[in-house]
């Protein structure tokens, strides 16, 4: 088993230079908003209800999508809106509908919160193909916890069983793995399965923003290999598909806890427009790894 591990793994190498050599643009992200209508300990970004940094306009985002439309496939190029919480713009399905007619797919990642099934239907309506939900936990307590909202939970909740319940809808749960959610796993896999979600993804913390100096965010190494058991057992149980999120080579677990051997494409096929119009490879990558500004430089020649 190893010895096949291990020749594929190599294949895998090949196939990654090959694809860097390819360079092709497939997915888009677009930091909309630095608001945010929670206060979560992990948040990365920093995020607020109000925030120094202004939304960047949709028509500068849009007009990022119209110069390099001569250069990608758009029904191949997924443009992916994050945050901050999307959904306090109230653009969002103008945004969508031009992204649809260009030839763009297009999702976004939310904290459930604002997806009434009104909302829901308005987006769909624009075109919209992909949700990721966040939920963090199996109990009330740990989920507001880390969300920092009283009621979140069970927004959150609604939120999954909506989408869950939308023919055609792509959607994941996305769950942030930490000390205080970590043995309830099990129990939280046994929720999802009974709202019939087919796809979990879980990941643990980022180390930057609120989340470097909080000791309860971050697994020692025994809970980082209970995770990766949990994920392994989970996948073979066959009840719903899990999967650990794109930080990081594995080892033995390659292969066992997602459906593709490591590999970090930003930069390769994925890029980010942030709030402030900076350039990255990808949303969790700022300051130093910037590589321009769509303000001051052409986006398809950086």
């Amino acid at each position: 088993m190893r010895l096949r591990k291990n020749m594929i793994l190599s294949l895998y190498h090949e196939h990654k230079k090959a694809q860097a050599k390819l360079h092709n643009l497939t997915y888009l992200f677009w930091e909309c908003t630095l608001r945010c209508n929670f206060n979560c300990v992990h948040c990365g970004s920093d995020c607020a209800k109000e925030n120094i940094v202004p939304d960047m306009p949709k028509e500068d985002f849009l007009k990022i999508l119209s110069d390099i439309r001569p250069h990608v496939n758009p029904h191949k190029t997924m443009v992916v809106i994050t945050g901050g919480e999307p959904l306090v713009r109230k653009d969002l399905e103008e945004t969508g509908r031009e992204m649809y007619n260009m030839g763009y797919p297009w999702g976004f990642v939310t904290n459930g919160w604002g997806l009434s099934q009104e909302r829901l239907d308005s987006l769909l309506h624009a075109g919209l193909r992909s949700v990721t939900v966040s939920l963090d936990g199996y109990t009330e307590e740990s989920h507001e916890w880390f969300r920092g909202k009283k009621g979140s939970w069970l927004r959150a909740l609604n939120a999954i069983s909506r989408v869950a319940g939308t023919p055609g809808l792509k959607y994941d749960v996305a769950t942030c793995v930490n000390k205080k959610n970590i043995n309830d796993l099990h129990k939280l896999k046994s929720m999802l399965v009974s709202l019939e979600v087919k796809h979990w993804r879980l990941f643990t913390v980022f180390p930057k923003g609120r989340a470097k100096d909080n000791p309860l965010l971050k697994l020692s190494t025994e809970e980082f290999v209970q995770l990766m058991e949990f994920i392994r057992d989970t996948r073979k149980e066959g009840k719903i598909i899990a999967s650990y999120g794109c930080e990081g080579y594995l080892a033995d677990y390659e292969m066992e806890v997602r459906d593709a051997p490591f590999f970090c494409r930003a930069g390769i096929h994925i890029a980010s427009v942030l709030a402030n119009g900076d350039i990255s490879a990808c949303p969790s990558l700022r300051g130093d790894y910037v590589q321009g500004n769509i303000y001051k430089d052409n986006f398809w020649t950086v």
